[in-house]
């Protein structure tokens, strides 16, 4: 068995790290080969680490870190015990095992620029479009 997967998949903690290495990569504008050059590790062992696969050691979330010139906290901000969101009670934890990419990143952060009907408006759109079949 690889390490760091368990009997469903890579362990949760570290699909969370690897997820924030790979939003952060993005936002900043670079791509995997990049990031490896950076740290002396092929674009393949980037792609294990965003995706949980592959634990990254204490060290090379270090790097990692000084890098994108972040605290390494950065990497496990959004971790913690599954809650409701706080004017949510009981309601479902916030899910975010989604793929991130360019466009699912640039959404989330254009969205607070819209007035809060704009985002009402444009969250309706998304949803009437994820429930549709792709036409092309």
């Amino acid at each position: 068995m690889a390490r760091g997967k368990g009997e469903d998949g890579p362990h949760p903690v570290d699909r969370h790290v690897g997820r924030r290495v790979c939003e952060k990569r993005i936002s900043l504008g670079y791509n995997q080969s990049d990031l490896g050059r950076a740290l002396g590790l092929t674009f393949q062992q980037v792609q294990k680490y965003e995706k949980g696969t592959n634990r990254i050691s204490a060290s090379k979330l270090w790097d990692i870190a000084r890098f994108f010139k972040v605290d390494v906290a950065y990497f496990f901000q959004g971790l913690g015990g599954a809650q409701p969101g706080m004017a949510e009670d009981g309601a479902a934890a916030f899910d975010h095992d989604f793929p991130a990419t360019r466009h699912t990143i640039e959404i989330a952060r254009l969205a607070p620029r819209l007035s809060a009907r704009q985002q009402k408006l444009t969250l309706d759109l998304i949803r009437e479009m994820a429930d549709r079949p792709d036409s092309e």
